[in-house]
């Protein structure tokens, strides 16, 4: 899913249906030595309804991508005995919190969920019918007629969820930033070996085990075109509620990585000293060109001057990219 080129809004259509209600039962109790039992036909069950539920743990909606339709079990019909049908069975989709739900013919939103748990039924199953017990009158001793069940509820949906960034990536151009997201994502930013490739955010949902996942910005604009205001870079991570992690992205091959580090938060500072109170997490990237000797020297002085946590990773090597994912989705989550 390429979510590159400003599109923020991650949504995906879906067709559900629910039950249909079971009918009622128009039987005649037959029984040896009981001449007329009367009716003693049962209800229908009711039909199974489609509930959306709130899920904390889920970041975006990729795991409904490739299930677009839903489909409720139907009632069972009423029989003999009085005995009432089994309802249908509910089928529950979950879906992360801040999901809107809209009619997709009408356009019309139809509730958003916004808390863990949250269940709202998004089509009814339909109710069963009445067995015939329920029509005996003085009049009508032996009804021989029962409702049909109420049919079931089709509709076509849109989930939309308004993505933020989880993890906004902060470094100098060409510190390998576009070339991070689409090796982590399935985003497909603009690479150019030059500078300012970025010119509008790229997003990527980074997949992480068992369908979990959370949103990745390379963020333009914090560095250069700053002064003169053209920066937009701040502008994205300044919607975030959730917990956000500022990566930032210094290349092995700089002169000095601790001064590109202070220089990055300086930029922030003056920006929006807001983003500063942030989980920061500084990534040394380009690392698959030094060799044992080089990267502990490098940390040996990291150690003492650098004021964050930080690690190596090479993108083109494919070096510490899970661990990567680790100790993000760990400090999301925290």
């Amino acid at each position: 899913m390429n979510m590159t080129e400003g599109n923020f809004v991650d949504y995906v259509k879906m067709h559900v249906t629910s039950g249909n209600g079971g009918k009622g039962s128009s039987h005649l109790h037959r029984e040896k030595y009981i001449a007329k039992g009367g009716p003693d036909g049962g209800d229908g069950g009711r039909g199974g309804h489609v509930i959306l539920r709130g899920n904390s743990n889920l970041w975006t909606l990729i795991h409904l991508k490739f299930k677009r339709h839903f489909r409720a079990g139907h009632g069972a019909h009423g029989s003999s005995g009085r005995s009432t049908g089994a309802d249908g069975e509910d089928v529950y989709v979950e879906v992360p919190l801040g999901t809107v739900v809209r009619d997709s013919e009408t356009d019309e939103i139809l509730f958003e969920i916004t808390e863990d748990g949250e269940e709202r039924i998004v089509v009814e199953g339909g109710m069963g019918g009445r067995g015939n017990w329920h029509f005996k009158s003085s009049v009508n001793q032996t009804p021989r007629y029962a409702q049909p069940g109420i049919p079931l509820e089709e509709k076509d949906i849109t989930l939309e969820l308004k993505v933020l960034a989880d993890v906004g990536l902060v470094g100098f151009p060409n510190a390998g930033k576009s070339t991070l997201l689409s090796v982590l994502t399935s985003a497909k930013p603009k690479i150019a070996d030059y500078e300012f490739t970025t010119l509008k955010p790229n997003l990527g949902i980074v997949e992480y085990r068992d369908f979990k996942s959370f949103v990745m910005a390379d963020i333009p604009g914090i560095i250069e075109g700053a002064a003169e205001g053209k920066g937009l870079g701040y502008y994205f991570l300044r919607h975030i509620e959730r917990n956000s992690i500022l990566l930032f992205l210094i290349p092995a091959d700089a002169k000095d990585i601790v001064e590109q580090y202070e220089i990055l938060e300086d930029e922030l500072r003056r920006y929006n000293p807001e983003m500063l109170d942030k989980e920061r997490l500084v990534v040394i990237s380009k690392s698959d060109m030094l060799d044992d000797e080089l990267k502990s020297e490098i940390s040996t002085i990291l150690d003492k001057d650098l004021k964050a946590e930080y690690m190596f990773i090479s993108s083109l090597a494919h070096q510490g990219l899970t661990e990567l994912k680790d100790k993000l989705w760990k400090l999301l989550n925290d």
